[in-house]
């Protein structure tokens, strides 16, 4: 897998940390060990700018997706072909704010937004209920069992 990761918030996060959640996530879901994936950290003033060019909305968000080649999760007997999965924009300043009102730390929050925005890249949503559950089910189970592998790391 190739995660390049570049950060250009101000704000110190733990790239190694996200580095090994995405190859995690794409292992989990079958995909291509070639497959490319930009993650990109980002302040507010950049992160509002993409959100009004891309998604027409006013304001900073916390993460936006843009996938390449999309690609769909594989399965244990066809992974997915390799490609470019796209780019996920991070903005830890909101997801700063976000953490704090969660009552976790800055590092949860960059992982749960991590974790969102590859799962849109590789064609969820949660536009419907049905979605936004299958989405949120399977983005819980992996943040999950990543947090348990990170464990026996240690």
């Amino acid at each position: 897998m190739s995660v390049e990761i570049n950060n250009e918030s101000g704000v110190e996060v733990e790239e190694s940390r996200l580095q090994r959640l995405a190859a995690f996530v794409l292992e989990s879901l079958h995909v291509h060990p070639d497959t490319e994936l930009g993650v990109m950290m980002v302040d507010e003033a950049a992160i509002e700018q993409l959100h009004v060019q891309w998604m027409d909305e006013p304001g900073p968000t916390d993460v936006l997706s843009f996938p390449m080649d999309e690609l769909r999760p594989g399965r244990v007997d066809a992974r997915t072909p390799a490609g470019l999965l796209g780019d996920v924009v991070i903005c830890p300043q909101v997801a700063e704010t976000q953490a704090e009102a969660a009552g976790h730390d800055l590092q949860q929050e960059m992982a749960v937004l991590l974790t969102h925005g590859m799962l849109h890249l590789l064609g969820f949503d949660h536009a419907v209920p049905d979605e936004e559950a299958e989405m949120f089910g399977l983005q819980r189970d992996l943040l999950l069992s990543f947090a348990m592998r990170e464990r026996g790391r240690k």
